[in-house]
């Protein structure tokens, strides 16, 4: 085996140097060109390099609007071969989007076939669509030909590409970007044409114009699906100022346009018996129909919507999703902001103006300092079209110079080219011609051999210099190049104008009223419902309010506890004797056409824990708590709901204490009673209870043996009530009760004749 000593060693190309720093000069290089060459989009024209090389190749292909359209396949396949090294499907991905007139305000191309829409759905391949170009891309390309911008080579030098497009189109703000690149990312909503045009006539006539003024016909975006921007003006005035913010858009409850252009912006449809729908005709900029119609599906199969029946889907070439409510009854307001705190039909697009200015630097900018480097970088556009036309007729004044001065001397000039071997050097030394005047003049047709050529020639060669004299005041005035600068975007605004289909603005920008504070419960159908818990936990609810004295029937070895009515949208709290509450709502029962369903599969209650209480929670309400051993306090009974299973620890219980009475306290009752087992009744001030959140409470009644049997709240004047023994039903009451009124704590004394004797009020 020989080897090849000629071949340079692979050890020799290494470099010694910290793994760190080569690390980092590399990443730094990767990040400036994400930064510079893709993901930013350039401040004069308003495109990233893949769709600036895209429109440049559809214009090489002479795709403009009055062409035939030709397969995308081929626009690809020129743009990835000639001017974009990357990914075919990358670039097509680009193309589509400038296609889709629910992606861009203003498309730039102009798609048959299928290319996509607002459901989500991907386009066709590229072998099946077709695209040329449209008017407005045409209109940001105008001007390529005259000199204005630069054309740098393409990746491998083979053709040229435009640095920038010159055209007047204000692209940038008219479509909006959005982009990540390496720390630094960009957002710009798409805004109306004849705005930012009306806003940057006002920076051209006052440079020193206000922000606040900017924004008096600077609206704020105008998306390509319409909707509704709910911020206020001067949230949105801000966002501008600083280049940065955020912007709620809503869906657009409608149920289309009235005849005067305005939007019936209730959306409520009004159907037969009353009924009524809600319809929704735009949605938010960048939110797949598909997905939000999926998410409020979800939201029903997951009761979070339990006030919507359904949602529908009947568009066609519009937008119209239908929301069928549960009933008649129901809130169009309420379901209106449930679905916009539960879906995307209210979402956010932030403000991030970052953009490249001239020198391709970076940066964000406030509205004002984007529109007057705009207006810079069309000032300049405007002077070097006007210096490339000067150049132009300088040319051709020359060459009209030489062709009047034939025309002059014709004959001799025939003469010289008959006879003459070398006409040209004669020709230039007898007429003082230069070499391209003679060239030319050798160049003429026969045809242009007559007498009314000439008068053609001078009539040119005056209106070219009064063309010439023109357009240098243009270039030596300031005034001047402002002046025509606004012409030319007044006569581009009428394509977009306000009356134009293209130039209606889309969204709608209103603040939103105050939001509607609501629970869940607030959604659920208000109904009539007897609560039953048996004895041994099984809890159920049946409709409607039932007679509570009537017997309903329990499994076998079980029992009745509790009963009472409610409605569908109440919260019960369940009391247990080791001091904790726990809370269900009415709505969650299990329907009474059975046994019901142990109420510990809804909520956490210890095994050993017993139920002492249940009852309906009263807003502001108050409750009388006890425990056996005397104790006690007042609890403000919204302190007392739970938020989860596991319940909220109320009266802290010690081995041997427990909780044993839970009662409401009406609003009119001042005193408390309270009996212990040792037959000993006490009244004292409701004054005198503390009201507490957690805790053991205070000594009610004191005890030699034995512990508190029952308590109760009464109002004095009115004395105390007892329900007789029997099956009588009736009531006994003693009116004065001022011999057992006594401080708290105290031990009481017997109660009133007839007083029950298993001590229970």
């Amino acid at each position: 085996m020989t080897i090849d000593l000629t071949e340079p060693d692979p050890f020799d190309a290494i470099v010694d140097a910290p793994f760190d720093s080569a690390l980092s000069e590399r990443y730094l290089v990767y990040a400036l060109s994400t930064i510079t060459a893709r993901s930013l989009p350039d401040l004069r024209d308003g495109l990233k390099p893949v769709h600036r090389r895209l429109l440049w190749a559809m214009r090489q292909l002479k795709l403009s609007p009055s062409e035939a359209f030709k397969k995308s396949a081929r626009v690809v396949g020129d743009v990835i071969g000639k001017y974009h090294p990357h990914g075919d499907q990358s670039v097509y991905d680009a193309m589509v989007r400038l296609a889709q007139d629910f992606s861009l305000r203003y498309p730039l191309v102009d798609g048959q076939g299928n290319f996509g829409n607002i459901d989500g759905d991907n386009a066709a391949a590229y072998r099946y669509t077709e695209a040329r170009l449209t008017k407005t891309a045409i209109q940001l390309m105008a001007g390529l030909d005259e000199g204005t911008v630069n054309f740098i080579p393409t990746y491998n030098g083979e053709e040229e590409e435009p640095e920038i497009f010159p055209g007047l189109f204000p692209n940038l703000l008219a479509n909006g970007s959005t982009g990540i690149a390496v720390g630094m990312a960009t957002s710009i909503p798409s805004h109306n044409v004849a705005e930012v045009i009306d806003a940057t006539m006002l920076l051209i006539d006052n440079p020193h114009v206000e922000h606040a003024q900017l924004m008096e016909v600077f609206k704020g975006p105008d998306f390509a699906t319409g909707g509704v921007v709910v911020d206020s003006a001067a949230a949105i005035s801000a966002a501008y100022e600083t280049g940065k913010g955020a912007f709620r858009v809503r869906g657009r409850f409608s149920t289309g346009r009235k005849d005067d252009g305005t939007w019936e912006e209730s959306g409520i449809e009004k159907l037969s018996g009353g009924q009524w729908q809600l319809v929704i005709s735009e949605i938010p900029y960048m939110l797949p129909k598909g997905k939000l119609i999926e998410q409020v599906a979800q939201a029903i199969a997951d009761k979070k919507l339990p006030i919507l029946e359904d949602v529908r889907d009947e568009s066609d070439t519009q937008v119209r999703i239908v929301f069928v409510p549960k009933s008649r009854n129901v809130d169009p307001e309420l379901l209106k902001e449930s679905l916009y705190k539960l879906t995307d039909l209210e979402s956010r697009f932030s403000l991030n103006l970052n953009v490249l200015d001239a020198s391709r630097t970076p940066g964000v900018m406030g509205l004002k300092l984007l529109l007057q480097e705009w207006v810079i970088a069309q000032i300049d556009i405007l002077l070097r079209r006007t210096q490339h036309r000067l150049d132009k007729i300088a040319s051709r004044l020359e060459l009209l110079e030489g062709y009047i001065i034939a025309f002059l001397n014709l004959d001799r000039i025939i003469e010289i080219i008959r006879t003459e071997d070398e006409p040209k050097v004669l020709m230039m030394a007898e007429f003082e011609l230069n070499d391209r005047q003679a060239e030319a003049i050798l160049n003429m047709r026969l045809r242009s051999l007559r007498r009314l050529e000439e008068m053609e020639l001078r009539k040119e060669h005056a209106e070219l210099l009064l063309e010439r004299d023109e357009l240098q005041k243009l270039l030596d005035s300031p005034a001047r190049q402002r002046t025509r600068l606004k012409r030319d975007l007044t006569n581009l605004r009428k394509d977009y104008a306000e009356d134009t289909a293209l130039g209606r603005r889309r969204t709608t920008i209103a603040e939103a009223a105050p939001t509607i504070e609501f629970s869940m419960d607030a959604m659920i159908e208000k109904a009539p419902v007897t609560v039953i818990l048996s004895a041994k936990g099984w809890i159920r609810g049946a409709s409607g309010h039932e007679p509570l004295d009537r017997e309903f029937k329990f499994k076998e070895g079980d029992g009745p506890a509790f009963a009472l009515h409610a409605q569908t949208t109440d919260k019960l709290l369940i009391a247990c004797d080791n001091g904790r509450f726990y809370t269900l709502g009415c709505d969650k029962l299990p329907s009474a056409r059975g046994f019901g369903e142990p109420i510990r599969t809804m909520i956490d209650i210890d095994a050993e824990a017993a139920i002492v209480a249940l009852l309906v929670h009263r807003p502001k309400a108050q409750l009388l708590l006890a425990s056996n051993q005397g104790r006690g306090f007042a609890a403000e009974a919204d302190e007392l709901l739970a938020e989860t299973r596991k319940g909220r620890g109320v009266m802290n219980t010690k081995p041997g204490v427990k909780l044993a009475v839970v009662r409401e306290i009406p609003a009119e009752h001042d005193h408390v009673a309270v009996v212990g087992d040792n037959r000993k009744l006490v009244l004292f001030s409701l004054e005198e209870l503390p009201v507490l959140a957690k805790g053991q409470g205070v000594t009610l009644q004191r005890y030699r043996d034995g512990g508190l049997a029952d308590a109760v709240t009464l109002k004095l004047d009115e004395g105390l009530s007892w329900k007789m023994g029997g099956d009588s039903g009736r009531t006994r009451t003693e009116s004065d009760m001022r011999l057992w009124k006594v401080a708290r704590g105290a031990a009481g004394r017997l109660p009133p004749n007839g007083f029950p004797r298993d001590n229970k009020f």
